[in-house]
């Protein structure tokens, strides 16, 4: 053991990625539902591991601490500054709201118990389940007035109140949101009925019963049928049964035809008979069953011999950015083109007919090679599958963000400036819009920021960690287990306030208040945790602004807490 200590102390990248090995193992087991999750499972591993007492570079923590800045601004970049203008600036003020709302609530019970300013961060990035915000308070807190060894002592409590108060930040948001969320607004019942109701409203319209509008990721089908009923006594051209199929309520193409044993591409003004085989493509759902009017299906390799193809593309266009679905479906440029599914900001979407599209939204288009490649370039850039990542871009941005994040300005004697944390994160909301304006440079996957947002985070959170262990006992000591209390105030009560907000002041339906509240607290679990209590998707359309929104201002509030304590 002694050998093993000292090597671990010798060679610290050891016990580094040790913490985040288990930290992952751990974050990953559940008991009946619940999950302390990889952030604070990564940094209980830490704690312990650093009772070791392990000096850790200081710089390692910085570096990926800003990768994962740069990362987060990236990737909502899109939404948060086409939010500014147009209908989501109603979601964008609510976020504002919430958020200040988070602060004063967190401030105040802080301020009440007496805690100082590490206490006070780790409670908010606890209770409010914004991890990055400790990075964001730990850069201000240099600039206070204090001694190195003031600073490190308030550096080594954020991470106990951290421990303490995240919990219930997780728990407690999900619970409240879900379940009691419901209650004030009327009631499960009565906000599960009008969900229905907006649901219906968002999907009334000429193309309504689009299968492309099911919010469902069912597989596009192409299938083959052979021509054989009563329906084709008198011949139909295939602009007929297209129309048809529409009327029934299933919009479905006619894509290939064999016709006195030639196959031939379709034409709306091509006449089937009897006896022909036709190929029919669109949700597999609405396809079977349709040999009760056209005849049997057929297995025809060669008539099912043809490319078809499903990609993501990003819209860039202006004219389409703000219409909605039904309105683009309409477009002749959509004809054989299925929806498949609407990414936003990483948040799957609802496609119903009323859901407006904004620009940076990635949709998945599914239909004949040369009908995707067509409307590709009337929707924006195609974003085909690739492995690499724009490092010009990434390295240059964070430098350029913390060149402005350092910048300094004296209010008195308190010096104010975002840190190379806001800086980071800044530039990269920047990067990620230009990205969405301009998607043929600057391209990171999404396996790449993935990586870049758990292992730069979770490697911040391993370093202090482990850098606490060895106080983190006395820590817990001195602060007492008041601070758990503390978080549950600081969770609840600004939550509650912020439904009572979205009803009474911003008349939010039910279902998209509850997706705002939890957008602007950053809180997935409680979006998932909603949406089964509804049984909808439809708070999706509430969260994502408000996340673009409150990722961003609770991050940088971690800095405007350390000034306020100041």
């Amino acid at each position: 053991m002694d050998w093993f200590i000292q090597t671990c102390r010798d060679n610290p990248a050891i016990p580094l990625f040790l913490t985040i090995g288990l930290g992952f193992l751990i974050g990953r087991l559940k008991f009946k539902g619940f999950s302390l999750g990889t952030v604070t499972s990564v940094l209980l591993v830490g704690v312990l591991v650093g009772q070791m007492d392990i000096p850790i570079p200081g710089p390692l923590k910085s570096v990926f601490f800003l990768l994962f800045l740069f990362a987060i601004g990236y990737s909502v970049g899109p939404q948060f500054f086409r939010s500014l203008k147009g209908d989501g600036i109603k979601q964008v003020i609510f976020a504002v709201c919430e958020c200040v709302l988070v602060l004063l609530c967190t401030w105040g019970a802080c301020k009440v118990m007496g805690y100082n300013v590490g206490e006070t961060l780790g409670v908010f990035a606890g209770a409010q389940t914004i991890s990055a915000a400790i990075g964001a308070g730990i850069d201000s807190l240099g600039a206070m007035k204090a001694s190195p060894d003031q600073v490190k002592q308030w550096t080594d409590l954020i991470p106990v109140t951290y421990a303490v108060t995240y919990i219930f930040g997780t728990i407690g948001s999900a619970w409240l949101l879900s379940w009691l969320g419901p209650k004030m607004l009327g009631g499960l019942d009565k906000v599960k009925a009008d969900t229905k109701a907006l649901e219906k409203d968002m999907n009334s319209g000429s193309l309504s019963l689009d299968p492309a509008f099911i919010n469902a990721n069912r597989p596009v089908a192409f299938r083959a049928y052979k021509v054989t009923d009563s329906h084709f006594d008198i011949p139909r051209t295939v602009a007929d049964i297209e129309k048809y199929l529409l009327e029934q309520g299933k919009r479905l193409f006619v894509e290939r035809i064999r016709t006195n044993g030639e196959i031939k591409e379709p034409a709306p003004e091509i006449i089937i008979n009897k006896g022909d085989e036709i190929v029919l493509s669109g949700r597999r759902e609405y396809i079977i069953g349709d040999e009760q009017w056209i005849g049997p299906e057929v297995n025809d390799a060669d008539l099912l011999n043809f490319p078809a193809e499903q990609i993501d593309v990003m819209i860039t266009k202006k004219t389409v950015g703000g219409m909605t679905v039904e309105e683009l479906r309409g477009k002749k440029f959509m004809y054989g083109i299925t929806i498949k599914s609407i990414d936003r900001g990483g948040v799957a979407i609802p496609v119903y007919a009323q859901t407006k599209l904004m620009g940076g939204d990635l949709i998945t288009i599914v239909g004949l090679e040369k009908e995707v490649t067509v409307a590709a370039k009337k929707l924006g850039y195609a974003d085909r599958p690739s492995t690499a990542t724009d490092m010009i871009l990434v390295g240059l941005g964070i430098v350029v963000g913390c060149l402005v994040g350092v910048l300094t300005l004296h209010i008195g004697d308190v010096p104010v400036s975002l840190s190379t944390s806001g800086g980071a994160l800044i530039s990269g909301l920047v990067c990620g819009w230009l990205r969405s304006r301009h998607p043929s440079f600057g391209r990171i996957p999404k396996a790449a920021q993935w990586v870049f947002n758990n292992v730069g985070l979770n490697m911040f959170i391993a370093v202090i960690g482990i850098t606490s262990g060895p106080t983190f006992i006395s820590g817990l000591k001195e602060v007492g287990w008041s601070v758990f209390l503390v978080g549950v105030v600081a969770t609840s009560l600004p939550l509650i306030l912020s439904l009572i907000l979205g009803s009474k002041v911003f008349k939010f339906r039910p279902a998209i208040n509850l997706g705002c509240c939890a957008g602007s607290r950053t809180t997935t679990a409680a979006l998932g945790a909603i949406q089964d209590a509804l049984g909808s998707s439809v708070p999706a359309m509430g969260y994502t602004v408000t996340y673009a929104v409150g990722n961003t201002m609770l991050i940088l509030m971690g800095v405007i807490l350390v000034l306020m304590c100041a």
